[in-house]
Protein backbone atom coordinates (compact mmCIF):
# COMPACT_ATOMS: atom_id res chain seq x y z
CA UNK A 1 0.00 0.00 0.00
CA UNK A 2 1.42 3.42 -0.58
CA UNK A 3 0.51 6.65 0.81
CA UNK A 4 0.97 10.25 -0.51
CA UNK A 5 2.89 12.66 1.62
CA UNK A 6 2.01 16.44 1.47
CA UNK A 7 3.15 19.39 3.78
CA UNK A 8 2.00 23.04 3.18
CA UNK A 9 6.36 23.14 4.71
CA UNK A 10 7.26 22.46 1.46
CA UNK A 11 6.44 23.69 -2.19
CA UNK A 12 3.59 21.81 -3.55
CA UNK A 13 4.00 19.15 -6.48
CA UNK A 14 2.80 21.64 -9.78
CA UNK A 15 2.19 18.55 -11.92
CA UNK A 16 0.87 14.84 -11.99
CA UNK A 17 3.05 13.79 -9.21
CA UNK A 18 3.34 13.98 -5.18
CA UNK A 19 5.80 15.56 -3.10
CA UNK A 20 6.71 11.91 -1.25
CA UNK A 21 5.55 8.59 -1.57
CA UNK A 22 5.23 6.55 1.77
CA UNK A 23 5.54 2.46 0.82
CA UNK A 24 6.97 -0.72 2.16
CA UNK A 25 8.76 0.88 4.87
CA UNK A 26 10.46 3.50 2.61
CA UNK A 27 10.18 7.63 1.98
CA UNK A 28 10.19 8.32 -1.41
CA UNK A 29 10.94 12.42 -2.20
CA UNK A 30 10.46 13.64 -5.05
CA UNK A 31 13.16 15.90 -6.80
CA UNK A 32 12.97 19.26 -4.78
CA UNK A 33 14.31 22.63 -6.12
CA UNK A 34 14.96 25.68 -4.85
CA UNK A 35 11.56 26.94 -4.48
CA UNK A 36 10.28 29.02 -1.23
CA UNK A 37 6.61 27.04 -0.28
CA UNK A 38 4.56 29.94 0.42
CA UNK A 39 5.71 32.36 -2.34
CA UNK A 40 6.65 29.86 -4.62
CA UNK A 41 10.02 31.74 -6.23
CA UNK A 42 13.00 30.05 -6.75
CA UNK A 43 15.41 30.92 -3.44
CA UNK A 44 18.81 32.25 -4.20
CA UNK A 45 21.20 32.97 -6.83
CA UNK A 46 24.26 31.15 -5.09
CA UNK A 47 24.63 27.30 -5.51
CA UNK A 48 24.98 27.52 -1.93
CA UNK A 49 21.43 29.10 -1.04
CA UNK A 50 19.91 26.99 -3.37
CA UNK A 51 21.03 23.41 -1.66
CA UNK A 52 20.20 25.14 1.79
CA UNK A 53 16.76 25.74 0.14
CA UNK A 54 16.58 22.34 -1.28
CA UNK A 55 17.49 20.33 1.73
CA UNK A 56 14.99 22.19 3.63
CA UNK A 57 12.13 21.26 1.47
CA UNK A 58 13.02 17.83 1.64
CA UNK A 59 13.41 18.13 5.67
CA UNK A 60 9.94 19.11 5.64
CA UNK A 61 8.83 16.36 3.67
CA UNK A 62 10.41 13.66 5.69
CA UNK A 63 9.24 15.55 8.74
CA UNK A 64 5.86 15.51 7.64
CA UNK A 65 5.78 11.95 6.25
CA UNK A 66 7.49 11.20 10.52
CA UNK A 67 10.78 10.59 9.37
CA UNK A 68 13.90 12.93 9.03
CA UNK A 69 17.47 13.41 7.29
CA UNK A 70 18.78 10.92 9.66
CA UNK A 71 16.80 8.12 8.14
CA UNK A 72 17.91 9.04 4.66
CA UNK A 73 19.55 6.06 2.45
CA UNK A 74 20.16 7.39 -0.69
CA UNK A 75 20.28 10.67 -2.82
CA UNK A 76 20.70 11.59 -5.98
CA UNK A 77 21.95 15.23 -6.97
CA UNK A 78 21.44 17.15 -10.00
CA UNK A 79 23.12 20.02 -11.20
CA UNK A 80 23.36 22.72 -13.80
CA UNK A 81 27.33 23.02 -13.38
CA UNK A 82 29.59 19.93 -12.04
CA UNK A 83 32.16 22.72 -10.83
CA UNK A 84 29.28 23.64 -8.14
CA UNK A 85 30.19 20.25 -6.74
CA UNK A 86 32.56 21.16 -3.38
CA UNK A 87 30.42 24.24 -2.78
CA UNK A 88 27.42 22.41 -2.70
CA UNK A 89 28.83 19.47 -0.96
CA UNK A 90 29.75 21.65 2.05
CA UNK A 91 26.22 22.89 2.20
CA UNK A 92 25.24 19.17 2.05
CA UNK A 93 27.47 17.56 4.67
CA UNK A 94 25.18 19.93 7.48
CA UNK A 95 21.84 18.17 6.79
CA UNK A 96 23.07 14.82 7.24
CA UNK A 97 24.66 12.77 9.96
CA UNK A 98 27.18 9.91 9.71
CA UNK A 99 26.67 7.19 8.15
CA UNK A 100 26.00 9.58 6.03
CA UNK A 101 23.69 8.17 3.01
CA UNK A 102 24.80 6.79 -0.44
CA UNK A 103 24.47 9.22 -3.33
CA UNK A 104 25.08 9.54 -7.19
CA UNK A 105 25.40 13.31 -8.72
CA UNK A 106 25.03 14.28 -12.00
CA UNK A 107 25.82 17.44 -14.33
CA UNK A 108 22.22 17.89 -16.41
CA UNK A 109 22.04 19.95 -19.68
CA UNK A 110 19.07 22.15 -17.94
CA UNK A 111 16.32 21.91 -14.35
CA UNK A 112 13.26 23.16 -13.96
CA UNK A 113 12.69 26.97 -14.26
CA UNK A 114 16.51 27.01 -14.76
CA UNK A 115 17.92 26.51 -11.07
CA UNK A 116 21.69 25.32 -10.38
CA UNK A 117 20.38 21.83 -8.38
CA UNK A 118 17.60 19.34 -7.85
CA UNK A 119 17.92 16.69 -5.53
CA UNK A 120 15.80 13.72 -5.02
CA UNK A 121 16.10 11.38 -1.96
CA UNK A 122 15.24 7.53 -0.38
CA UNK A 123 14.54 7.56 3.33
CA UNK A 124 13.23 5.02 5.83
CA UNK A 125 10.64 5.33 7.82
CA UNK A 126 12.17 3.86 11.03
CA UNK A 127 10.72 2.08 13.06
CA UNK A 128 6.72 1.68 13.80
CA UNK A 129 4.98 1.12 17.24
CA UNK A 130 2.77 -1.43 16.71
CA UNK A 131 -0.02 -1.92 19.42
CA UNK A 132 -0.34 -5.40 21.55
CA UNK A 133 -3.65 -6.60 21.12
CA UNK A 134 -5.19 -8.09 24.37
Amino acid sequence: MKKAIQTDRAPKAIGPYSQAIKANGFIFVSGQIPLDPVKGEIVGTTIEEQAHQVLKNIQAILEAAGSSMSEVVKTTVYLADLNDFSRMNAVYAQYFPEPYPARAAFQVVRLPRDVKIEIEAIAATGPEVVPLVK
